[in-house]
């Protein structure tokens, strides 16, 4: 075949495939075909992918989400990235060119369910879809209000007080909530009255805790240790890695190892993976100041990070296959909820995103 008749039935080729594009966009109507990801908080920022969102490539359109406008930050006729508006809802996405409408696309925008807090990891969240979270402040402060507790109603009241930089929190499987405090290296074990107890100490800087399926809790020290503490509370050493600028933020995959984040100040950060006998392996490597992580019920993990440049959370399948699924800045933990929505911790706030995902039960 000559290149004149390859150059031909390209460009007829070409020549259909718009066609095709204006009949199905309705002869000039906006047409989204990509909406990546289809989650986010407001402030965080979504591409759409299509045909025909400007008039002749020169004019900027109009998105929206519901009623409210949305900041252009990008626009071609076929590419646009849009920021989610302050006051956003779940709802339908429209492209508006002035000469004409989009279809509308489902986006799931979070609701603020607490406001006026500072967690610095994963929330947790008991069997009655109650959220527990912290106001952990900077080291050594002291702070009226330790620990807060979120209703299903969101209403939030005080749970715990006087308790120096909380940090990581987890529930056991009666219950009972466990809290670390990095600045005295403890971990407090608390009744659904708010009385505390002390569980453990001599753990370093504390941050990160989960439990594994015998009911064994595990502590980030993030100088560079991963303490095990029995159901007797005797207490080794599990594993270690390299020290953490922020926290270790631990979660327990189905496959009964220890998945951790360390962050740093490189922009490729490791995601861990720890054996059931202490053996350290690189799970996924490329993530951006990784911190909180939760899984889902298919083994999905979800971690707060950046990938690529964009913030938010990141999910990864079990062969750490990477996306961005939520977009949103400062997000620090997350959590799933009974009720199959996913709690997001932002440096200063709750937000919940209603996605009919199942997350993985914590402790078996």
């Amino acid at each position: 075949m000559s290149l004149w008749k390859k150059a031909g039935d390209a460009g007829r080729a070409t020549q259909k495939a718009g066609e095709a594009a204006v009949e199905r966009t309705g002869r000039g109507k906006p047409w989204i075909e990509q909406v990546t990801p289809r989650a986010a908080i407001a402030g965080g920022e979504i591409n759409l992918r299509g045909t025909g969102f400007t008039e002749n490539g020169r004019t900027r359109p109009l998105v929206r989400f519901g009623d409210l406008p949305a900041s252009l930050l990008l626009s071609s006729p076929s590419h646009l990235v849009v920021r989610v508006p302050e006051g956003a809802m779940s709802g339908h996405l429209t492209v508006d060119t002035g000469k004409a409408v989009s279809a509308p696309v489902a986006v799931a925008v979070g609701i603020t369910v607490a406001e006026n807090l500072h967690p610095v990891a994963n929330p947790a969240v008991d069997a009655a879809g109650n959220i527990f979270t912290t106001f952990s402040g900077s080291r050594g402060q002291k702070v009226p209000t330790s620990v807060f507790r979120v209703d299903r109603n969101r209403a939030a009241r005080g749970f715990l007080n006087d308790l120096m930089n909380p940090t990581g929190l987890a529930f056991d499987r009666d219950g009972l909530l466990y809290i670390s405090s990095r600045h005295e290296g403890t971990i407090y074990q608390v009744s659904a009255q708010g009385h505390r107890t002390l569980y453990a100490e001599g753990m370093g800087i504390a941050t990160g805790i989960a439990f594994d399926g015998a009911g064994n809790l595990y502590v980030g020290d993030r100088s560079g240790t991963i303490f095990k503490i029995g159901r007797d509370r005797q207490i080794f050493v599990f594993a270690t890695l390299e020290p953490s600028l922020a926290a270790y933020h631990l979660a327990f995959g189905p496959d009964g190892h220890l998945y951790v984040t360390a962050p740093t100040t490189s922009s490729y950060d490791h995601l861990y993976r720890v054996s059931p006998a202490g053996d350290v392996s690189s799970f996924y490597r490329g993530l951006g100041r990784p911190q909180g992580l939760a899984f889902d019920a298919e083994g999905n993990l979800y971690v707060a990070a950046s990938l690529a440049g964009q913030r938010g959370v990141v999910r990864l399948t079990p062969q750490a296959k990477p996306e961005l699924f939520v977009s949103g800045n400062n997000i620090v933990g997350l959590a799933f909820t009974p009720h199959r929505s996913l709690i997001l911790a932002t440096n200063s706030s709750l937000i919940e995103l209603l996605l009919d995902i199942a997350g993985k039960r914590l402790v078996q």
